[in-house]
């Protein structure tokens, strides 16, 4: 391994961390994103899915149909992985692509019921996850911890 390379494994062990590095707010967030990204990432594996399948299946359940720009914008998908992502879930009968009558060079997205049927059980195993990754924490930690992150996310996107 070279000098400029970190050495992951051996660098999330706080007690073996340099003093600086040891309660450092932004380098502890970004290894339990690391942790935490890894999970879900794993876990909706495990069940045939991705991340981004489920960010655009829960926006449309709880906003209704959209267009990609719209499911792109609410999701945080770039605009150009948004295809993708719908064409993988319109390839499961996830959900429906359809043109805008308002404007026919622009798609609308629609769940279907058999993307609707899908939300719970990504839900639960979503729920699982958290558990695991948040353990730790009593619940009124975890939403504390919550509160403070979506204050952080909040204030990025403000400047985005």
């Amino acid at each position: 391994m070279s000098n400029s390379t970190p050495d992951v494994a051996r660098s999330t062990n706080r007690r073996a961390a340099a003093a600086r590095l040891h309660n450092l707010g932004t380098r502890l967030l970004s290894l339990a994103a690391i942790q935490s990204d890894r999970l879900v990432n794993e876990e909706l594996a495990r069940a045939g899915t991705r991340k981004w399948h489920y960010a655009v299946l829960a926006t449309l359940d709880e906003f209704g149909s959209a267009s990609q720009a719209e499911l792109s914008s609410r999701t945080g998908i770039y605009r150009s992985d948004m295809v993708t992502v719908i064409n993988e879930l319109a390839g499961r009968d996830w959900v429906e692509r359809s043109p805008n009558p308002a404007d026919r060079r622009q798609n609308i997205i629609v769940l279907t019921e058999r993307g609707l049927r899908q939300l719970p059980q990504l839900d639960k195993l979503l729920t699982e996850v958290e558990d695991e990754v948040l353990a730790p924490l009593t619940p009124s930690q975890r939403e504390q911890l919550a509160r403070l992150l979506a204050t952080l996310v909040d204030h990025h996107n403000q400047k985005m």
